[in-house]
């Protein structure tokens, strides 16, 4: 029986639709262009290869075309009763994570490693930090994907993209010597990889090492297509060392180019939550307001995104209609979202909610009510999924709102609970303060 690059059994007769997944899965794991097309050439070929339907559905649901991913996938669930053990348990997974069954695909998603250890699209599925676990409300979710991650290692023998992948939750779980041994390996193993990119990136920026992640990022873009999915995310990640460094000029430039909904390589998704920040940081820093991009991203918000449905996604969304004056309307994120958790049907339950309350009294200037309703939120920020340097807008949101209420010794202590090592605080007033 043909093999995949793991080694794991593939049910398709056809060598050169072997391949072609094998080409479109490396792609897809490392976030470079051309996934979908191979995934498409695999299946002309072997139109019953399911596994191929299932990559092809991850690709195109992560580019924001649900349609086209219920299209593919429901091709995969047909030929499910045709495959193997390892393949029809693939299936099964995905099903429950494309069905939004958080609790039942974290069960499936063990049960299944426990078998089939490596099968890199169902890890990579799950150890993101805004993957199945990361996503999934829980507190501890950060040791929980290490946990994972540490328990697959040995079945790994030092691959280039696992350890991409481990070193991120490594640093994401505070683990930082650990994270910059295997991240830097994973990079030398292969640079064209654009999650060794980000998890090295990451680490630098935990690490407080801003000036290794300006330099490698400057360089490696150069090299990325600006269509590779990555190419938005890693420029706001750029664009942040550069607002951090006071060079504003360079950050708005890597904006317009990079990061604006018109530029930006990613999904729907991923343009709110790269966009909103990179503004929201901004102004935080002491830039003045875009208005005309706030009103873009509130109405790309609006048309793309008009549902509730990932807590990080929905953080930025919220942003967006705090800013554009919307949270008196009934129908805005907030709402759809306290509704959602009443019924029990809303993961980080009633955390987004109140923190949207936080952000609408920060916004109308109401600083001290900002800080009574963010400072109890402000330890639990991990339940809404994402990294930790995603999580610094909340953060830093709360200690301009001490600076504002001229509540210096409050900011102190937040700057003094800082976790140890993480890059400087690029909030206006701060200097005044240390």
């Amino acid at each position: 029986m043909l093999r995949d690059r793991y080694d794991l059994a593939l049910t398709t007769a056809s060598p050169t639709a072997r391949d072609a997944y094998v080409e479109a899965s490396g792609l897809a794991l490392t976030f470079y262009p051309g996934a979908l097309q191979a995934y498409d050439r695999a299946i002309a070929i072997d139109p019953g290869f399911a596994l191929a339907h299932v990559g092809k559905a991850l690709v195109v649901l992560r580019q924001g075309d649900v349609a086209a991913a219920r299209a593919a996938f429901a091709a995969a669930k047909g030929l499910a009763s045709r495959v193997s053990q390892r393949e029809a348990s693939h299936i099964a997974f995905f099903d429950l994570v494309l069905a939004g069954k958080t609790e039942a695909a974290i069960a499936a998603l063990y049960e299944h490693l426990a078998a089939w250890p490596r099968d890199a699209l169902v890890v990579a599925s799950a150890a993101n930090p805004n993957g199945l676990i990361g996503g999934s409300g829980r507190s501890g979710q950060k040791r929980q994907v290490a946990a994972l991650m540490d328990g697959l290692a040995p079945h790994y023998d030092g691959d280039f993209w696992f350890d991409s992948y481990h070193a991120m939750a490594l640093s994401e779980d505070g683990r930082f010597a650990a994270a910059r041994a295997k991240i830097e390996r994973s990079v030398a193993a292969n640079p064209n990889n654009a999650h060794g990119a980000h998890g090295f990136t990451h680490i630098c920026y935990e690490t407080g090492d801003l000036a290794a992640a300006r330099t490698y990022l400057s360089s490696w873009l150069k090299t990325y297509p600006q269509d590779g999915f990555f190419h938005g995310h890693l420029s706001w990640h750029l664009a942040l060392c550069e607002i951090q460094a006071g060079n504003w000029t360079q950050a708005s430039r890597l904006y317009r180019d990079a990061i604006a909904l018109d530029r930006h390589s990613g999904g729907p998704q991923q343009k709110i939550s790269d966009g909103a920040a990179f503004l929201w940081r901004s102004e935080l820093a002491g830039q003045p307001r875009d208005a005309a991009a706030w009103r873009a991203l509130h109405d790309h918000a609006n048309a793309e995104l008009p549902r509730p449905g990932n807590g990080l996604y929905d953080l930025h969304v919220i942003l967006a209609q705090v800013v554009m004056a919307d949270e008196t309307m009934p129908e805005t994120r907030a709402h759809q979202i306290e509704a959602l958790a009443r019924e029990g049907r809303y993961l980080s339950g009633s955390y987004l909610p109140a923190l949207a309350r936080g952000f609408a009294a920060f916004e109308r200037g109401d600083f001290s009510g900002a800080i009574e309703t963010l400072a109890p939120l402000a330890g639990e920020s991990e339940r809404i999924g994402g990294s930790r340097a995603q999580h610094d807008l909340i953060e830093f949101t709360l200690l301009r709102a001490c600076l504002q209420a001229n509540r210096p010794d409050d900011a102190r202590r937040l700057l003094a609970a800082r976790r140890p090592g993480a890059s400087g605080v690029p909030v206006q007033g701060v200097a005044a303060i240390h």
